[in-house]
């Protein structure tokens, strides 16, 4: 893993990103890592893809759902003294 510092990583950002494409990049300042720069392949790797809450709940491998009905009819009123 390579480190830049913030000074390093202002002046030339675009050899940070090269270099990002290796390996993730610690930028440093004041000599304290405060951010990691990833290529976008190596974070979907880490993270699963790219997927959004709509994709998550999309249920592809399922044609049709059918969900149970509920009785409401045994449900009592809560009672508070």
């Amino acid at each position: 893993m390579q480190t830049v510092s913030s000074r390093a990583f202002n002046q030339d950002p675009t050899a940070a990103k090269r270099a990002a494409t290796i390996s993730p990049v610690q930028i440093t300042e004041r000599g304290k890592v405060s951010h990691i720069l990833l290529s976008i392949d190596k974070y979907q790797e880490l993270t699963g893809g790219s997927k959004n809450i709509i994709d998550m709940l999309a249920m592809p491998d399922v044609d049709d759902y059918e969900f149970q009905s509920l009785d409401a009819t045994s449900i009592k009123p809560m009672e508070f003294d």
